[in-house]
């Protein structure tokens, strides 16, 4: 769960984070001073360059921030025989799928678990938890290098950021629109906006980027049960289901960095209920791949 969940956090701050510095300094002028009401086309505007403004500022920063929380390691050269294993199997992998070459990096966690991230197809970051490589097979490790670079040929984070986009568009123009109904009808401002006005919509803002995070992780567990096949065809789909029942069996111990929590290969359910899940449940993507393999597929 380890890139989704830091992407969506990450995009709410700068979100918050814009809005606010923008009332501070004065630059927030598309709401009707007299208070006659909302200019609904400048908020519109407003909300969509926002939006989309801080979900790829989100994605823009992705590898640095997943770098910064992990403390993953990239390997300039590999120093022994399981780096160089590491290098070579997704350059080859990379090569196959016609995606420029990714950095590989190891970062130190019991968890077994990886994650990719990267603006771009051609400038992505794959790496791996320590605990995956002392637990798994190298068969099953390959399967989940071959998801992770599935993940960065199917330009999943870019989507994701254009949905977020879209995402955000609709909370930031809801909470203003809302906050100035608050303040209105409730409140009786009769000209310009009062504190209820920015209160309500900051807190409208948080309110409903939760909410909205539904479809954004709706999408992700799509995304999870196509990178899962793309996996089984670079790695074969035996060493990609072993690889998901070696994840059931080490799925208590994958705590990953909250802000990271969406990003890796496993997920985990923990008391979240489904709408919330980055991930389909193990057993789900494990049926999925076993029915396409007895189909033939």
């Amino acid at each position: 769960m380890k890139r989704i969940f830091l992407f969506l956090m990450t995009n709410l701050a700068i979100i918050v984070v814009l809005s606010i510095t923008l009332r501070l300094l004065g630059f927030e002028r598309i709401l009707d001073e007299q208070g006659t009401g909302l200019d609904i086309n400048s908020v519109l505007l407003f909300a969509a360059v926002f939006g989309f403004g801080g979900s790829f500022m989100s994605l823009a920063m992705s590898k640095w921030t997943a770098k910064r929380f992990t403390g993953a390691q990239v390997i300039e050269m590999p120093r022994n025989a399981q780096e160089h294993w590491l290098v070579s199997t997704v350059q080859r992998q990379a090569q196959i799928v016609g995606i420029g070459m990714p950095e590989v990096a190891i970062y130190e966690a019991p968890d077994v678990n990886a994650f990719a991230t990267g603006m771009s197809k051609d400038a992505a970051l794959v790496a791996v938890s320590t605990g995956l490589l002392n637990t798994m097979s190298q068969d099953e490790a390959e399967a989940v290098l071959a998801h992770e670079v599935s993940h960065i040929a199917n330009g999943d984070m870019v989507t994701l950021a254009l949905i977020q986009g879209v995402v955000n568009t609709f909370v930031i123009f809801l909470s203003r629109v809302i906050g100035h109904t608050i303040d209105r009808v409730v409140f009786k401002t009769q000209e310009g906006h009062g504190p209820a006005f920015w209160v309500t919509a900051i807190i409208a803002e948080i309110v409903l980027g939760v909410l909205a995070s539904i479809i954004v992780m709706w999408f992700s567990r799509q995304r999870e049960f196509r990178a899962d096949a793309g996996g089984a065809s670079l790695a074969g789909k035996g060493k990609m289901i072993a690889a998901l029942r070696r994840l059931q069996l080490a799925q208590g111990q994958a705590h990953l960095p909250d802000q990271l929590a969406a990003f890796g290969i496993s997920g985990s359910n923990n008391g979240l209920t489904r709408l919330f899940m980055s991930h389909p449940p193990l057993e789900e993507r494990i049926a999925a791949l076993e029915a396409q393999q007895h189909a033939g597929f």
